[in-house]
C-alpha cells in the first residue's frame, strides 16, 4: 500500500496537478496537447500496481470480507469489482495507445480517434461503496481517481479542444460557475 500511495502521489505531480519537487509546474506532464512518454509511464506503472493490488484482494484476500458481507453488501461488492476491473481495463488499454505512440506504431492522430480514446466507465455510487469493507472503499475510490486524472488528460487530447482558445475555455468556465 505504501508503495501505491507514493506513486499516486508521484503520478499527480506529474500530471502538473500540483507542484513537482524541482518547483516547476507540469513540466513533465501535458505540453502542448500531447502526452509525454514520462507522463505515460507514472500513470503505467500506477495503473499495473493498482490493478495487482485489486485482483489480490477481490480475487484473494477480499474472500472473508465478502462473505461476512450481508446477501445484498455481497452483490454489491460484486459489482464494486466489476467496475474498478472496467476501470482499470480502459484507463491500462488507453496508457497502451499512447506507449504505441512512443514506440512509433501509431501516429498521435490516431491515438485521438474515437476508438482509442478512454473507454466509458460506470461511476461508483457513494452509499453503496459507504457500505463496503475499508479495503475495498479504499481501492474503489483509487480506481476513481485514477480514472479521473486520465479522462481529464483524455479530454484535454480531443482533436476538437485544441481549436479552442484559452480565453474561450475560461469564458465557459465563468459561464458554468455562475
Amino acid at each position: 500500500m505504501a508503495v501505491h500511495l507514493l506513486l499516486t502521489f508521484s503520478a499527480r505531480n506529474v500530471c502538473g496537478k500540483h507542484r513537482c519537487m524541482d518547483g516547476s509546474l507540469n513540466n513533465i506532464g501535458v505540453a502542448e496537447g500531447e502526452v509525454t512518454p514520462r507522463l505515460v509511464s507514472a500513470l503505467y506503472i500506477e495503473a499495473m500496481l493498482l490493478a495487482d493490488e485489486v485482483r489480490t484482494y477481490f480475487d484473494e484476500s477480499g474472500r472473508e470480507e465478502r462473505d461476512s458481507l450481508a446477501p445484498l453488501q455481497r452483490v454489491s461488492f460484486s459489482c464494486e469489482s466489476l467496475k474498478v476491473t472496467t476501470r482499470l481495463m480502459h484507463i491500462i488499454a488507453w496508457l497502451l495507445t499512447w506507449r504505441a505512440v512512443e514506440a512509433g506504431e501509431i501516429s498521435a492522430e490516431q491515438a485521438r480517434e474515437p476508438s482509442r480514446r478512454l473507454g466509458d466507465a460506470s461511476d461508483s455510487e457513494d452509499q453503496v461503496v459507504a457500505m463496503l469493507p475499508e479495503k475495498a472503499r479504499i481501492l474503489i475510490n483509487t480506481s476513481r481517481d485514477l480514472y479521473s486524472r486520465v479522462a481529464r488528460l483524455d479530454a484535454g487530447l480531443a482533436p476538437d479542444n485544441s481549436a479552442i482558445s484559452p480565453a474561450r475555455k475560461l469564458m465557459d468556465r465563468l459561464e458554468s460557475a455562475f
